[in-house]
């Protein structure tokens, strides 16, 4: 995370600078790792008020706040709170919104019938429905081993998309994942 500090209408001592980066750093948690995030400060003094604005930017998040007190630090602490709040706010509802989109998936087991004349009919033997859960790639594999069906779909937690293991008749398992198409 990339931190930018502006100070205007003082100098600030090494001591504020380092309380500063320190605790502004705890934002670094809200951006993913591979990401190119921003962090701008700008800290101000008029007379008595002590101003801080945080201009946050990562992933899709874009994040600012203002904070006045009488003293820098518990400005600094002020806006880190209120920053906070809102990055965790913005990440719950990134977390509704894909709880939401979850569509449930419906698999249909089915037998093919000849009849007297040698013409084949498949017919639907068994319906289940149920709603994919996020899980690594290893835990859909122990519990498609749990479970007397040949393959399951679910959301692969590490790149959200949904993927589907299949037992191959080794005894091994196979996995689909539809990638992004690029």
């Amino acid at each position: 995370m990339n931190i930018t500090f502006n100070f205007k209408n003082f100098e600030p001592s090494d001591h504020l600078r380092d309380y500063a980066r320190k605790r502004l750093e705890k934002l670094a948690k809200y951006a993913s790792a591979n990401d190119a995030s921003e962090l701008q400060v700008n800290l101000a003094v008029e007379k008595t008020r002590q101003m801080a604005d945080v201009i946050f930017v990562a992933d899709n998040m874009h994040i600012s706040a203002h904070e006045v007190s009488e003293d820098m630090y518990s400005t600094i602490d002020m806006i880190l709170d209120k920053v906070e709040a809102q990055a965790k706010k913005f990440r719950e509802k990134q977390k509704d919104r894909r709880r939401q989109s979850t569509e449930t998936v419906r698999m249909d087991v089915i037998t093919i019938n000849a009849d007297n004349a040698g013409a084949r009919t498949p017919t639907i033997v068994e319906t289940n429905e149920y709603e994919p859960k996020p899980m690594a790639v290893e835990e859909a594999a122990m519990q498609l081993g749990t479970i007397k069906h040949e393959f399951l779909v679910f959301i692969n937690s590490e790149t959200e998309r949904p993927n589907v293991i299949y037992r191959l008749r080794n005894g091994d398992f196979g996995l689909i994942d539809p990638g992004t198409g690029v």
